[in-house]
C-alpha cells in the first residue's frame, strides 16, 4: 500500500503543474445564455469559471437569480460574464473515504451515508469513490453508474495510518487531467472525510492547498473528531487537523462541517448534495491578460437584492505560462 501511495504521489509530482490549468471554452453568444446541465460549450475561448451559492437572510438558497443580476469583480476590476448557467453545470465528483485504523467502529455509519449521497448524483453526473488510509486507493473511477458507485463504497476497510494530503493531492492531479481531455464545462468537487491528523503523508498541507487554489475544484470537508472539542465559554477551538479542514473549504467556496455524532452523518452528505443543486455557474474572460503565476481575488455581488449572501471560492492562482495563455478557474 505505501509503496502504491509514493509511486502515485511521485508520479504525480512529475507531471508539470500547467496540468492543472483547465481550458474551459464558451462560444461568443454563450452571455445570454442560460443552458441545461447537457449543453456543451466549445470553441476555444478561455474562462475563469466558477461557482456560486446565494442564500437569503434564512439561509435559504435563492435559486431564482438572472446572469443580469451578478456584477463579478477580480481584484476590484469588474468582469464581463462570458458564461452563466442555473442549476448548474455536470458534475465530476470524488468521494474520499478515510479508512485508517481508527474508523474502524465509524466506517459501517460512513458507508451508508456515503451510499445515499451517491444517489443523488444526476443524469451526466460523474463520481469517483477513493479510500485512503497508508495508501490512496481508487475503488472506482469516475463513472455515472450508480450500482458500481455503490458497490466501491462498501469496499471500503479500516486499517493503517491516515495520508489525507497524498489522497487530496492525487486527486486534484486526477481531476487536472480530466478537465484538460473534457471539451465541455463540468464543475468539480471533492467531498472528503477524515477523523484525525494526517500521519502518513509525503505531500504537505501547504502544497495541497496551493494546488486547490490553482485547481479550481470545490472541496466540502467533514471532520469527525475522535477527541472531545477543546472549548472555553462556549467558543470551540480547531485542532490543527478541523483547521486545515476548515480552510480548505473556505478557500474553494465550499463548507466545512464537523458532526459530533456518526448520526449526523447523513444530514451532512444531504446538506452537500442540496448545495451542490442549487450552485450558480458562471464565467468570464479576464481582463488581466497576464499570465504570471499569481493570486488573483473573486468578489461576487448580486445587484438586485440586499437581503441575499453570495458565496464562492476566494480566488484563483492563473498559470504562469511562457506560450498560449489558459486561464485558472473552478469547473
Amino acid at each position: 500500500m505505501k509503496a502504491f501511495t509514493r509511486f502515485a504521489v511521485f508520479g504525480l509530482l512529475a507531471i508539470s503543474s500547467g496540468l492543472a490549468s483547465a481550458q474551459i471554452t464558451a462560444p461568443p453568444n454563450a452571455a445570454s445564455v442560460a443552458p441545461s446541465p447537457a449543453t456543451v460549450f466549445k470553441s476555444g475561448i478561455d474562462l475563469v469559471a466558477f461557482n456560486v451559492i446565494v442564500t437569503d437572510l434564512a439561509k435559504k438558497f435563492v435559486a431564482d437569480l438572472t446572469k443580469g443580476d451578478f456584477a463579478v469583480y477580480e481584484d476590484g476590476v469588474q468582469q464581463d460574464l462570458t458564461f452563466f448557467a442555473t442549476g448548474g453545470a455536470p458534475l465530476d465528483l470524488a468521494i474520499l473515504i478515510d479508512s485508517s485504523a481508527s474508523m474502524t467502529e465509524k466506517v459501517g455509519f460512513v458507508q451508508q451515508a456515503a451510499a445515499n449521497f451517491v444517489r443523488t448524483l444526476h443524469p451526466g453526473d460523474r463520481a469517483s469513490i477513493v479510500a485512503f488510509s497508508d495508501g490512496v486507493r481508487i475503488l472506482q473511477p469516475p463513472t455515472g453508474d450508480q450500482a458500481l458507485l455503490q458497490a466501491a463504497v462498501q469496499k471500503a476497510s479500516a486499517q493503517g495510518a491516515t495520508a489525507l494530503n497524498n489522497a487530496l493531492y492525487v486527486t486534484l492531479k486526477e481531476f487536472a487531467i480530466q478537465a484538460r481531455r473534457d471539451s465541455d464545462i463540468r464543475r468539480q468537487a471533492i467531498v472528503v472525510l477524515s477523523d484525525g491528523e494526517d500521519t502518513a503523508s509525503l505531500i504537505s498541507f501547504d502544497s495541497v492547498l496551493e494546488l486547490a487554489k490553482q485547481s479550481g475544484v470545490s472541496i466540502y470537508t467533514i471532520s469527525l473528531s475522535s477527541k472531545p472539542a477543546v472549548s472555553d465559554g462556549g467558543r470551540r477551538y480547531f485542532s490543527q487537523a478541523e483547521f486545515g479542514m476548515k480552510t480548505l473549504a473556505q478557500e474553494t467556496g465550499a463548507r466545512a462541517f464537523f458532526p459530533t455524532k456518526l448520526g449526523e452523518l447523513a444530514g451532512v452528505y444531504d446538506s452537500i448534495a442540496d448545495e451542490l443543486a442549487h450552485q450558480y455557474s458562471i464565467g468570464y474572460v479576464s481582463k488581466n491578460a497576464r499570465r504570471d503565476g499569481r493570486f488573483r481575488r473573486l468578489v461576487v455581488r448580486v445587484l438586485s437584492r440586499s437581503d441575499v449572501q453570495p458565496r464562492t471560492r476566494l480566488g484563483y492562482i492563473v498559470a504562469a505560462t511562457t506560450g498560449s495563455a489558459t486561464a485558472m478557474g473552478s469547473r
